[in-house]
Protein backbone atom coordinates (compact mmCIF):
# COMPACT_ATOMS: atom_id res chain seq x y z
CA UNK A 1 0.00 0.00 0.00
CA UNK A 2 1.24 3.40 -0.69
CA UNK A 3 1.61 6.02 2.20
CA UNK A 4 -0.38 9.32 2.19
CA UNK A 5 3.11 10.90 1.33
CA UNK A 6 3.51 9.20 -1.45
CA UNK A 7 0.17 9.53 -2.99
CA UNK A 8 0.32 13.12 -2.58
CA UNK A 9 3.57 12.94 -4.21
CA UNK A 10 2.38 11.27 -7.37
CA UNK A 11 -0.81 13.33 -7.63
CA UNK A 12 1.86 16.61 -8.11
CA UNK A 13 3.63 14.81 -10.61
CA UNK A 14 0.62 13.86 -12.55
CA UNK A 15 -0.21 17.60 -12.38
CA UNK A 16 3.37 18.75 -13.27
CA UNK A 17 3.38 15.99 -16.09
CA UNK A 18 -0.31 16.99 -17.35
CA UNK A 19 -2.07 13.71 -16.80
CA UNK A 20 -4.09 15.64 -14.27
CA UNK A 21 -5.73 19.01 -14.13
CA UNK A 22 -5.00 20.92 -10.72
CA UNK A 23 -8.49 20.64 -9.89
CA UNK A 24 -8.46 16.95 -10.47
CA UNK A 25 -5.65 16.82 -8.05
CA UNK A 26 -7.10 18.87 -5.64
CA UNK A 27 -10.05 16.38 -5.85
CA UNK A 28 -7.74 13.35 -5.35
CA UNK A 29 -6.15 14.82 -2.60
CA UNK A 30 -9.05 15.51 -0.71
CA UNK A 31 -9.57 11.49 -1.08
CA UNK A 32 -6.11 11.22 0.39
CA UNK A 33 -6.32 13.05 3.28
CA UNK A 34 -10.35 11.56 3.78
CA UNK A 35 -8.86 7.90 3.73
CA UNK A 36 -5.71 8.97 5.95
CA UNK A 37 -7.95 10.37 8.80
CA UNK A 38 -9.67 7.69 8.59
CA UNK A 39 -7.17 5.61 9.08
CA UNK A 40 -5.39 7.30 11.81
CA UNK A 41 -9.17 7.45 13.47
CA UNK A 42 -9.10 3.55 13.16
CA UNK A 43 -5.81 2.99 14.53
CA UNK A 44 -6.79 5.70 17.52
CA UNK A 45 -9.79 3.37 18.25
CA UNK A 46 -8.02 0.20 18.32
CA UNK A 47 -5.28 1.67 20.45
CA UNK A 48 -8.63 3.19 22.86
CA UNK A 49 -9.84 -0.56 22.98
CA UNK A 50 -6.87 -2.19 23.84
CA UNK A 51 -6.18 0.37 26.67
CA UNK A 52 -9.76 -0.17 27.88
CA UNK A 53 -9.21 -4.25 27.73
CA UNK A 54 -5.90 -3.82 29.53
CA UNK A 55 -7.79 -1.77 32.80
CA UNK A 56 -10.93 -3.92 32.76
Amino acid sequence: MVDASQAAGNVLTAVSNGDLTPIEATRAMGLIDSYRRTLELTEIEHRLQALEHRDA
